[in-house]
């Protein structure tokens, strides 16, 4: 019989919870710094390449969103078969959630292909759409190893191996920023292509990873009878079905929170070269705070999803516990520099003054909302472990867009407060879903029928 919370050793917990946090810390700080470093290049070369680059990177985090959100059903699904004992399982599972990933990595490189037509509604400025195709198609290639990287990333994490994670993107970081330069500034013999260059970068280096990593879970004996493919077999439906019910509100709640920084991205497009070289700036910096407990609770998926699929309901609502006072502290540090010193760290993108003073007004906003944007990612990840998935992304939908897109856009527009006014919206979007997303976890975790039992179905919905 699983101890009362009260018996659990915390201590051993929380460092656990360290152990299998920190590469994922690390891994995501190193992936976002790709996205910093594109965008440092970008500003190094031309005003006009940030904002092309700004715009481009707008679109290409859709892609990342949709294929981390379905991906993820990966994480719950793999955590909890190891929680039970039923690693046998693993391998069909891992199968099925290849041709998933394959599938929609190919439809979100179709759509990048051809995303001129929403450039155009969105009415960005005309000066920038030439150039950002050229990056967008060029990134497109990508695409579908991005998808399969999450895939095989998600498997190798809810099995409790992490340092993957770290590795590949160090690597990543490493190609990209001499790839990047490389190319967006014609050096090491190769020709100038500007924003293309960016794109083209970001493509290659996202195939390398994606094969690096296969090569590696294909040979590592840590993945010994758990491979992807250990077995050949083709699509079943009656297998991926199960999957996309879990990753779809996944893809959903994270496509609520991403999309509304996106929509704002483009709108803000509609505002001239400095509000969108500024808005990168500040999103940037934003993008890599949120990293950490991001980070964070990607472990605290694995971590309390494998108390779960074992039944130990005192060791899950620990768990849970633990992970959200961690993000918390984390979040103290990130909000402090971001309140007190904004104009610095716009200082380290631009010489452009008015772009500068404009990327501080947005930084200090971001500093606002970072311990509601750290209580609401640790809160959806315990949730995503537990799979409560249907009403979290009810309540993000609710959260993003009646309350912060239209916060947002009254602010922006009504009150024509502009660039800033926006990311009022996003102040208030995010501390909307922090609260209600906390609420759900406590009546999810006061409740454990919901989650708690034998459950023949490693995919089930749990509700």
């Amino acid at each position: 019989m699983p101890r009362p919370e009260s018996e659990l050793n915390v201590r051993a917990e929380r460092r656990a919870l360290i152990d299998l946090a920190l590469p994922l810390v690390g891994g995501q700080l190193a992936a976002m710094s790709m996205n910093v470093v594109d965008t440092l290049i970008a500003g190094a070369h031309s005003a006009h390449t940030l904002a092309v680059v700004g715009l481009g990177s707008a679109m290409w985090s859709i892609v990342i969103i949709l294929g981390v959100g379905l991906m993820l059903a990966v994480t719950p699904t793999v955590s909890q078969l190891v929680g039970a004992g039923r690693r046998d399982e693993i391998a069909r599972t891992m199968t099925q959630a290849f041709w998933m990933g394959l599938g929609l990595g190919l439809a979100l490189m179709v759509g990048l292909w051809f995303g001129e037509p929403l450039l155009r509604l969105l009415k960005v400025d005309a000066a920038l759409i030439p150039d950002t195709l050229k990056f967008l198609r060029a990134a497109a290639i990508g695409a579908p190893a991005l998808v399969l990287t999450f895939c095989f990333r998600f498997f190798s994490e809810a099995l409790g191996l992490t340092r993957p994670t770290l590795v590949l993107s160090l690597c990543g970081l490493a190609v990209l920023s001499v790839l990047g330069w490389a190319l967006v500034f014609g050096r090491l013999g190769l020709p100038e292509l500007g924003p293309q260059g960016s794109g083209i970068a970001l493509a290659v280096t996202t195939w390398l990873q994606c094969l690096g990593l296969a090569a590696y879970i294909a040979w590592s004996p840590r993945y010994k009878g758990l491979r992807p493919f250990a077995y050949f077999a083709w699509p079943e439906w009656s297998a991926i079905a199960p999957l996309l019910k879990l990753g779809a509100p996944m893809a959903m709640m994270l496509l609520m929170e991403g999309g509304l920084f996106v929509a704002s991205a483009l709108l803000i497009g509609s505002m001239g070269p400095t509000a969108v070289a500024a808005h990168q700036i500040a999103i940037n910096v934003a993008s890599v705070t949120f990293m950490v407990p991001l980070g964070l609770g990607l472990a605290t998926t694995v971590f309390v999803g494998q108390a779960a699929g074992a039944n130990d309901v005192p060791r899950v609502r620990l768990r849970a516990k633990i992970g959200i006072q961690f993000a918390l502290m984390t979040q103290i540090l990130s909000a402090g520099s971001l309140m007190l010193f904004p104009g610095a760290i716009a200082a380290l993108y631009t010489n452009n003054t008015e772009i500068a003073v404009l990327a501080a007004k947005l930084l200090a906003l971001a500093g606002i909302f970072q311990f509601s944007d750290g209580i609401q990612v640790l809160t959806a990840s315990c949730l995503r472990a537990l799979k409560d998935v249907q009403v979290p992304a009810l309540i993000t939908f609710v959260a993003y867009w009646p309350i912060g897109m239209g916060a947002g856009w009254y602010c922006a527009f009504s009150l024509t407060r502009g660039a800033p006014g926006l990311w009022y919206g996003l102040c208030a979007g995010l501390s909307a879903a922090a609260l209600l997303l906390l609420w759900r976890l406590v009546i999810v975790l006061r409740q454990p029928h919901r989650w708690h039992g034998d459950d023949s179905n490693p995919v089930s919905s749990f509700h």
